[in-house]
C-alpha cells in the first residue's frame, strides 16, 4: 500500500513541482482512459504502479472509471492488477461494483485475486447478486 503522497513501487517520489505535475497528469490520464498518453508517460519513466495519496494506482483509477484499453495497457506494462489501495479496496472489486465485466476479466487475466481486499470482488459480487461472476471467480480461484 502507499502512504502520504505519490509513491512508486514503495519508494517516495521526489517532492518537486515538476514531478508532482507529471504524477497528476498520469492520474488524470488513467481516470480519463487515455491509453496512448499513459503509454507515453510510462515510456518517459512514470512508474507503472504509481499511486496517489489514497493508495489508488493507475490501474485502480482506470478500472474504476471503466477504461478497458487503459487497464490492458497498464497490465501489459507490468502493473500489479491486484494492488489494494490504503482502504484495502482492489481494482477488481471496484470493477465488479461498477459492473465492468470486461475489466474484471482483464484484471483476472493480469493476476488479480478476487478473494483479496475489503470488500473483496467475491464479497461485492455476492452483495449485488452477480452469480455469473461468482462462478467465474470459483473457476479461477
Amino acid at each position: 500500500m502507499c502512504h502520504a503522497g505519490p509513491v512508486a513501487n514503495g519508494n517516495d517520489i521526489p517532492d518537486s513541482p515538476d514531478v508532482i505535475a507529471l504524477a497528476n497528469r498520469a492520474f488524470a490520464a488513467a481516470r480519463a482512459g487515455r491509453a496512448d498518453e499513459i503509454t507515453a508517460l510510462l515510456d518517459a519513466g512514470v512508474p507503472v504502479n504509481l499511486c496517489n495519496e489514497s493508495g489508488d494506482t493507475l490501474v485502480m483509477l482506470a478500472s474504476y472509471h471503466g477504461h478497458l484499453a487503459t487497464v490492458k495497457t497498464l497490465i501489459d506494462r507490468g502493473a500489479d492488477a491486484g494492488r489494494a489501495n490504503d482502504r484495502g479496496q482492489t481494482p477488481i472489486a471496484g470493477a465488479v461494483f461498477k459492473a465492468e465485466d470486461e475489466i474484471v476479466a482483464a484484471l483476472l487475466d493480469g493476476g488479480a485475486d478476487p478473494f483479496a481486499g475489503q470488500p473483496s470482488a467475491v464479497d461485492t459480487a455476492r452483495m449485488f447478486g452477480r452469480h455469473e461472476l461468482l462462478a467465474l471467480f470459483e473457476r479461477n480461484g
